[in-house]
């Protein structure tokens, strides 16, 4: 078998290097990928998000199956586009991938279906959020722009001025574009956050594992939302009977609801939620890997993840996927460029090294995010540009093994917090 990849950051990363393992696989390519992934796949350029750029190349390289990983190429009707040409795919239809592309939708999707979730309220008019606040003043409260943001669209507002600022730059300032043109008012809540993935052909669903991760950019939850910082699996509040409970009363209904409403959903799907005691709530859905819950859950995948990728892509998991998460622990670390996420700075001009001596830490494994090669030399080209993984028989073991790694790496002006995985050591 020969996997195209769609896609360029740790998350592709770790889908290219996982892919690589599965006997049976020839071959892997990535379109456009990174210096890290192109030690396990072939390159080849392109724009991810262009339909029939991304049609032709799946035809040029001969895959048998195309893995997408970022969000955007499947609002972009590439999952579309790769059918209608008869190429098998693992990513939902435009028309599906509304469930992330629209938080207002996927709001109301779960209303509808029963699925539970925070109580909200949705907006495109500055004064009548303002009106709402006023007359429902409970706080903290989240405001979230409508459309992708790329995880930056997202505030928790701690008083009444901050909400207004937040409504005030998405509304009237069109800080976010199109994407901020509605803005979900949801009301706080506390608790656990899990990411749940599922893998699903469109009637079965599997459940492939749970992991957590750290979206804001400081440590003790401070800070602004990032694209994540950080994740750890397994969860130790997730026991088997919450994951069954999230099965039954989330990811089943979302995939019955999507096939009832005329948007058949297969591919990766994935639940974020927050889990307090017995109870938990939808804060989203997204429609692929998470991003750096990939990093962690992957490497402990068991298993043909590439036929039964294949087999989603056809649906027809039959009985089963045979994909089973191995009985250890893992941490991953986000290594960001200066100033992320506001202003990172991505210019090629920051030179990364010791990754050779970070790699001889047991059982650690280090995704490219954001890099380049310039003159032979290794720099950052983006926001996050490393992500440092360490795996072991439990959660200190791993994260002990993530840290030490990222101790040896030299990335001049970096940033990662020091607090993934603590309250858990």
């Amino acid at each position: 078998m020969k996997v195209l990849v769609l896609g360029k950051g740790g998350r592709e990363h770790a889908l290219a290097w996982r892919l690589r393992r599965d006997e049976g696989v020839e071959e892997v390519f990535c379109l456009p990928g990174n210096p890290g992934i192109a030690e396990v796949a072939t390159l080849l350029p392109g724009d991810p998000c262009d339909p029939a750029g991304v049609v032709e190349a799946a035809r040029r390289c001969g895959a048998d199956l195309v893995v997408v990983g970022p969000e955007a190429p499947l609002f972009a009707g590439v999952s579309d586009a790769l059918r209608e040409a008869g190429i098998a795919v693992l990513g939902p239809s435009r028309e599906a991938a509304i469930l992330e592309e629209s938080k207002a939708f996927a709001k109301e999707f779960m209303f509808r279906h029963e699925i539970p979730t925070a109580p909200y309220q949705i907006f495109e008019d500055f004064d009548q959020a303002m009106r709402f606040l006023d007359h429902n003043p409970s706080f903290p409260v989240v405001v979230k722009a409508d459309g992708p943001a790329g995880g930056k669209g997202v505030t928790v507002a701690e008083t009444r001025e901050e909400a207004e600022r937040a409504l005030r730059s998405l509304l009237v300032e069109g800080a976010l574009g199109q994407a901020g043109r509605r803005v979900v008012l949801e009301q706080y809540l506390t608790g656990d956050e899990l990411s749940v993935f599922a893998l699903t052909d469109g009637k079965r669903v599997e459940i492939l594992g749970a992991a957590t991760d750290y979206k804001r950019l400081l440590e003790g939850d401070r800070g602004p939302n990032t694209g994540g910082m950080g994740a750890l699996t397994p969860p130790p509040f997730c026991s088997p009977a919450l994951l069954d409970r999230i099965r039954r009363h989330v990811v089943e209904p979302c995939v019955r609801g999507m096939a009832a409403e005329g948007r058949p959903y297969q591919g990766i799907l994935y639940a974020g939620l927050m889990v307090k005691k017995h109870d938990f709530w939808v804060l989203e859905f997204n429609v692929r890997f998470g991003d750096p819950e990939a990093q962690v859950l992957l490497p402990l995948l068991e298993g043909n993840l590439s036929r039964a990728a294949l087999a989603a892509a056809r649906g027809d998991l039959g009985e089963g996927s045979g994909l089973s998460l191995r009985d250890q622990a893992a941490v991953c670390v986000v290594l960001a460029s200066p100033g992320y996420p506001h202003s990172p700075d991505s210019r090629l001009e920051i030179e990364i090294g010791g990754l050779d001596r970070a790699v001889q830490v047991r059982d650690t494994l280090i995704f490219h995010a954001g890099t380049a090669l310039v003159d032979g030399r290794l720099v950052s080209a983006g926001g996050r540009v490393l992500n440092v993984v360490g795996m072991g028989p439990f959660l200190p073991r791993a994260r002990e093994r993530a840290y030490d790694a990222v101790a040896r790496i030299s990335f001049p002006g970096g940033y990662f917090r020091r607090d993934i995985a603590l309250k858990y050591a």
